[in-house]
């Protein structure tokens, strides 16, 4: 019990900081207030779900940590591609099935990728490196996921009349969406591999910036970075693609038509 509260006092000393840092916020609340941009009660409320959501996961995690159990690497796992599957699926909202299929391709793109992180021995699977890890890879995937399904089902929705003259002729849906799921693909994956480019020229990227502020040496640092910019680029892509191959089938009728009540909505 001793310890529990020693723990609990550390966390609270070491919880000054942030809280000093709130200064930051009310500066912005300032500004929003005298640009009468009307952001006050919703910075407010976002620092504060911020607050609580991470001093939660901050304890989960250190509870984790201190466990020698896979069962909860992979709980964490599976929760936060639960997350990440509802949050990218409500992105893609027209998207029959959209939370499943972005929940779907997420998984498999980010459990394959680290599958093979960990065969080849790039990370130990412990969950002080697997589960933050896991997490970014999750929450990348969320995103490309979401705008790979929203812009692919716009896209065939604004190009409607050039599907259906193509599927008259003959094609098969794959064929008659071929340019949309290219832009699709193409529009979601450039800001991953943008940043990839200027990644360090621009701005030195979180896992990067952390290991320096830890003490680690700045090529330790950009040892690691370079192995989160791969993985990245690996999970975002089999995640965006899967999604697209998993969303055509709402798409179409058996008979290979436009499912029209799919875009009927805005």
């Amino acid at each position: 019990m001793d310890w529990d509260w020693e723990w609990l006092k550390e966390f609270l000393k070491g919880m000054l900081k942030p809280v000093a840092a709130l200064a930051v916020v009310a500066m912005a609340v300032a500004l929003s207030y005298f640009q009468r941009l009307g952001l006050e009660r919703e910075m407010a409320f976002s620092i504060f779900r911020a607050f609580l959501q991470l001093s939660i996961i901050g304890f989960v995690l250190q509870f984790i940590f201190s466990q020698d159990n896979v069962l909860w690497i992979l709980l964490a796992y599976l929760f936060m591609v639960s997350v990440a599957g509802y949050t990218a699926g409500q992105r893609a909202k027209h998207v029959p099935r959209g939370k499943y299929v972005a929940g779907v391709s997420i998984l498999a793109g980010t459990a394959m990728t680290m599958f093979l992180l960990v065969i080849l021995n790039v990370f130990p699977f412990t969950p002080r490196y697997i589960i933050p890890v896991a997490g970014m890879m999750v929450g990348n995937a969320m995103t490309v996921t979401g705008v790979t399904m929203k812009k692919l089902r716009d896209d065939i929705k604004i190009q409607m009349a050039l599907v259906e003259t193509a599927l008259a002729l003959g094609a098969t849906p794959r064929q008659a969406t071929v340019q949309q799921v290219k832009r699709a693909l193409v529009l979601a994956l450039s800001p991953v591999l943008d940043n990839a480019k200027t990644v360090g020229l621009i701005s030195l990227p979180g896992a990067m910036t952390g290991l320096i502020m830890g003490g680690a040496s700045p090529l330790e640092a950009i040892q690691l970075q370079i192995v989160v910019m791969n993985m990245l680029i690996g999970a975002s892509t089999v995640s965006s693609i899967l999604s697209t191959y998993l969303s055509w089938p709402s798409f179409f009728t058996k008979a290979y038509q436009l499912e029209t009540k799919v875009f009927s909505s805005d």
